[in-house]
């Protein structure tokens, strides 16, 4: 994984993480060679004034890995991500020639998922549709991804570029999602987008996001 680092406060170098929701990361807590590490403690968050042990924290329960007796094994491993672990994550560590240190980086965590933009806002039949795969943040372990596009829940084609451009036809509605090489399970949630007349009594009931209106023609996206 590569860090993103800048210059923090304190004698800190805050390190910048961004994450797919619902993968994993690992934050590797960088110590002085010469030292022998006897124990780690994880925290984001104070309690009593005292660092707060991820551990022992409900919301991280099952889902924080982290081992703390040796500089190669001293990482923390976060599953199953949410939006709810964004923070800054410090650390803690103990040698076997003193006592308790605080760690001289800080990590930053974003965490994003990954949605389809529909452009333009307005389109006629035969004209094109733009669909963009995006995220929130640079994802760090992997920064050019490739984008998987699917239709109708079947691969349609995979690509460096985050877009994908069609030309609207008459025919009814396409569903479109993207995925990203590595993490393909975790796809964007599916956009619809259908050239109609009048909208079918049966999409009545659904959450519409857009409805243009272009001549006699609509296209319908709604998620």
């Amino acid at each position: 994984m590569t860090w993103h680092c800048v210059s923090g406060v304190l004698g800190q170098n805050t390190v910048m993480i961004c994450a797919l929701k619902e993968s994993s990361v690992e934050l590797t807590c960088p110590v002085p060679s010469w030292t022998q590490v006897t124990e780690i403690v994880w925290y984001n968050q104070r309690l009593n004034h005292k660092p707060y042990d991820l551990r022992l924290d409900p919301k991280y329960e099952g889902r924080v890995e982290y081992h703390g007796t040796t500089e190669k094994d001293c990482i923390l491993r976060i599953t199953d991500l949410r939006q709810s672990d964004i923070a800054m994550y410090y650390f803690r560590y103990k040698t076997d020639k003193s006592g308790w240190k605080f760690g001289s980086y800080r990590f930053t965590l974003s965490v994003t998922d990954l949605q389809v933009k529909v452009t333009p806002d307005t389109v006629a039949e035969g004209r094109s549709v733009t669909l963009t795969c995006s995220t929130t943040c640079t994802l760090t372990d992997n920064p050019n991804p490739t984008y998987i596009w699917y239709k109708n829940g079947e691969d349609l084609f995979s690509d460096s570029s985050p877009q994908y451009q069609y030309s609207v036809s008459r025919g009814g509605s396409d569903s479109y999602s993207c995925a990203l090489r590595g993490h393909d399970k975790l796809s964007s949630p599916k956009v619809t987008v259908g050239e109609c007349g009048d909208l079918p009594p049966e999409f009545s009931s659904l959450t519409v996001n857009r409805l243009d209106i272009f001549s006699k023609f609509r296209v319908l996206i709604y998620k």
